[in-house]
């Protein structure tokens, strides 16, 4: 199965959790005390010596959590401040034990509001856990507005407060996190959308449950890794030569776009293709020869020319800068009437969304690419309502099309209807004209290379997310996309 790491939605962490106390024995007591641990644990990991420790509380099991890193605390002789946020009468369970122990060893529990936060030693955020069903309010309002505005360091206990666990959208206004200490499940959130500006470093903590627990939620939704997928990829024998590794067409570069469709072609051959020909306009011929003479560029004026070119690639790559005019349309409907194996990246998607496609048949051996402005487009919807749940979105998206999906953007995300996976390879340097060009090229030359569908978009994603950071290093402002080719060449041996 592609993907290592197993990722849960909140439903999915509570019948965890249940099947943990109600099927294997282990008190809910028990769990929470082992999460205060292994937050505590990370805590003094990250800030061994801290002059102070402040806990604000909620009323839910996430306060009681907080109550027990701050006993845990007082026990070492670090001051400790508990505020309590919400009504203590609310307090109930395993929760509101944890704080009469709290309360019984000598810690402070103060209302919040009546002591101002210190900007000395470290926050603990135990104020809302995953179970947020609607924005933040009242007085978690202003506690996170103070967590945030304080200055001092925050340690998030199992999510930051305010972030929907599910699918990473902040709701409302979130706590600002350095690290943030998860348990039992991975939360998908974590990884996705505004997460990353909010949690940190993460920490997970398996409660030491047993493994039989993770057959009570089976997860369908994974976290990608680079290395399992590298090797995927076989050696190439002693006898190889270009023909093993198959003829990626590129079909772009409509006028004014000839750069968009030379990336991908160029892409393509840095990624192990064994020939790359560009379908494009006769005026951009020179401008391709001169940057990447590997490339074979053809001008296409009509589709006579064309037809040679596409019975003679083994997968197609098409909508780097290829436009909308009747040229873009009518390459783009005999690409897809071929039946090849073909990545559809950007105005090839407008083009599909438009119906400019007519009615596209169903086919596993496509890769679709949308951002998420496309793949609005593509399920006629706003772009906000793709980003309120973008786990919800490229599932929507693969459903009504087919083939494989990849939902690009902070934690991309890729279905093919039986799994959802996720890359949180990347960063935000990548926010510069012709990344897609290029991953629709790496994926189309992971393709020729005999990688199924799936496993192209998985390790095309992921190198290209792995390559950018690469490229970071020399500093994320005024990072390009052709920056990414050589450091992917590198990262693929």
């Amino acid at each position: 199965m592609l993907g290592t790491e197993r990722l849960y939605t909140a439903a999915q962490t509570r019948a965890l959790d249940h099947s943990a106390i109600h099927d294997h024995g282990i008190p809910g007591s028990t769990l929470m005390l082992r999460a205060a641990e292994a937050a505590f644990r990370c805590l003094l990991e990250a800030w061994p010596e801290p002059g102070r420790i402040q806990v604000l509380c909620g009323t839910g099991n996430n306060g009681g959590d907080g109550f027990l890193v701050a006993d845990m605390a007082h026990k070492r002789g670090i001051p400790v401040t508990v505020m309590q946020v919400g009504e203590p009468e609310k307090i109930g369970g395993d929760a509101l034990l944890a704080r009469r122990q709290a309360l019984a060893n000598g810690v402070s529990i103060t209302a919040f509001g009546d002591t101002p936060l210190d900007p000395e030693g470290v926050i603990v955020d135990a104020l809302l856990g995953t179970g947020l069903g609607g924005d933040v309010r009242g007085d978690y309002v202003r506690a996170i507005e103070a967590i945030n505005s304080c200055g001092a360091p925050v340690l998030a206990v199992d999510i930051p407060s305010g972030l929907c666990s599910d699918t990473g959208r902040v709701l409302g206004c979130a706590v600002h996190a350095d690290l943030t200490v998860t348990f039992i499940g991975l939360k998908r959130g974590l990884f996705t959308l505004q997460a990353p500006d909010y949690t940190g470093a993460v920490h997970f903590s398996d409660l030491a449950v047993p493994s039989e627990v993770y057959c009570a939620a089976p997860a369908n939704c994974r976290r990608l890794e680079l290395e399992p997928l590298l090797a995927r990829l076989p050696a190439r024998p002693a006898t190889a030569h270009k023909g093993f590794y198959g003829t990626v067409l590129v079909v772009g570069g409509d006028y004014g776009f000839a750069g968009a469709a030379a990336l991908a072609a160029e892409a393509a051959l840095r990624c192990g293709a064994g020939l790359v020909q560009l379908a494009t306009r006769p005026e951009h011929i020179a401008s391709v020869v001169a940057r990447t003479p590997e490339a074979m560029p053809r001008g296409i004026n009509v589709a006579g020319d064309f037809m040679p070119m596409l019975e003679a690639a083994d997968v197609l790559v098409v909508g780097p800068g290829l436009g909308q005019s009747r040229w873009s349309t009518e390459l783009a409907q005999l690409a897809l009437a071929s039946g090849k194996p073909l990545v559809l990246d950007a105005d090839g998607l407008n083009l599909l969304a438009a119906g400019a496609l007519g009615d596209v048949e169903r086919a596993g051996n496509r890769v679709f690419t949308p951002h998420p402005g496309e793949a609005a487009r593509l399920l006629s919807c706003a772009t906000a309502d793709v980003q309120k749940d973008r786990f919800a979105a490229v599932c929507a998206l693969q459903e009504r099309y087919g083939g494989v999906f990849v939902l690009k953007g902070n934690g991309t995300l890729l279905s093919d209807g039986e799994s959802t996976l996720l890359s949180d390879y990347g960063n935000p340097g990548m926010a510069s004209g012709g990344m897609g060009d290029v991953l629709s090229g790496v994926i189309g030359a992971l393709l020729a290379q005999h990688l199924m569908p799936l496993e192209s978009a998985a390790l095309g994603v992921c190198l290209h997310g792995a390559a950018a950071d690469s490229a970071a290093g020399e500093g994320q402002r005024g990072l390009v996309a052709s920056d990414l080719i050589p450091a992917m060449r590198s990262l693929l041996g």
